[in-house]
């Protein structure tokens, strides 16, 4: 019995998996728990048990932040998450934790043809690949190729410095700046990222903020979802606007990984926000930023791009990764 977790800033994802005939089975349907109503990860897991009480095997999650040593201090939530810890509260030494888009990446290969959607018709061959996911924060992993498959590996590439493209950029940058000590690509690319883009747009009249929407989300803690939707079906020029820098960043920021990681082989955008501006996703903006790329341009112009439709990658991820890990060392103790 596999114990996996896709731990988010504002979600946190726990199930039960076992294995047949090598693909991965829900045991048991996945959880949700909102993660800012816990203290943390030790907890919801204390009502996890409580309320199935199956006996762990082994473990995995997948939790937004640089993992050292077994150890993460996540930078969207007052929590630090300890292997060790959860090894003890488990009862089993199978406890691994890793970055939420390693765990997306792992996650990939166990994911149906129908769960991705193609931004482009280019089939996906050999080569390294690269995930991005907007959601809390920003995640980014990759995956290298050896000649035969592929591995997973976690990086931060999303609190790389934002580099805007133009002059509309440039003034969202500087404004951000007298918002914060540094801007990351995070600080646009992600739900408070929403926020930013459209607060950028009101405070420098850019666009004007109807007194109706205005109302409206100020009775809201978090604005997001509210700005993305209006934007996605032009219920105000503001939320258009807003929709249309965000996905123009993020296909940029795509294709700046896909430079950084060779991802011949294919980008994957994953996440919460992802799915639910898909529609906004495969008009021709996300691409043109994809591949505007000067004199690279031919090379991004053959990379498959692809956006993970399941929820549930990262949960599978973290899964295989224990099962993959559990083999591992079983092979290394018969030796």
């Amino acid at each position: 019995m596999i114990l996996a977790g896709d731990i988010g800033g504002t979600n946190t994802r726990i199930a039960f998996f076992n294995e047949e005939g090598g693909r991965l089975k829900f045991a048991l349907e996945e959880k949700i728990y909102p993660s800012h109503h816990y203290k943390s990860l030790n907890e919801i897991l204390a009502l996890v048990l409580r309320e199935h009480g199956s006996k762990v095997d082994a473990a995995c999650f997948g939790i937004a932040g640089p993992v050292l040593n077994g150890k993460v201090e996540t930078p969207n939530l007052p929590w630090v998450a300890d292997a060790a810890e959860i090894s003890r509260q488990l009862g089993t030494r199978n406890v691994w934790l890793i970055n939420d888009l390693h765990a997306h990446a792992w996650g990939i290969d166990d994911l149906q043809p129908q769960d991705f959607v193609h931004l482009n018709p280019i089939e996906i061959s050999g080569g390294n690949a690269a995930l991005i996911a907007a959601g809390t924060g920003l995640g980014e992993a990759g995956l290298y190729w050896d000649g035969a498959r592929r591995h997973a590996f976690p990086c931060e590439g999303g609190h790389c410095d934002f580099a805007p493209r133009d002059d509309i950029e440039i003034h969202l940058l500087q404004y951000l700046r007298s918002k914060f000590p540094r801007v990351s690509y995070e600080r646009v690319l992600s739900g408070p990222g929403f926020r930013n883009i459209y607060e950028f747009l009101r405070d420098t009249g850019t666009e004007e903020e109807p007194a109706w929407l205005k109302q409206e989300l100020g009775q809201l803690e978090d604005p997001a979802p509210l700005i993305s939707n209006y934007g996605l079906h032009e219920k105000a020029a503001i939320c258009t606007r807003t929709l249309d820098i965000f996905v123009s960043i993020y296909g940029a920021e795509a294709g700046n990984l896909a430079l950084k990681m060779m991802a011949t082989g294919g980008v994957y955008l994953s996440g919460g926000i992802a799915i639910k501006i898909l529609e906004k996703l495969k008009g021709p903006a996300v691409l043109q930023a994809f591949v505007t790329k000067g004199r690279l341009q031919s090379l991004l112009e053959t990379i498959p791009v692809r956006v993970i439709a399941n929820g549930t990658v990262g949960l599978l991820g973290a899964a295989r990764y224990a099962l993959n890990s559990v083999a591992h060392e079983q092979q290394v103790e018969a030796k």
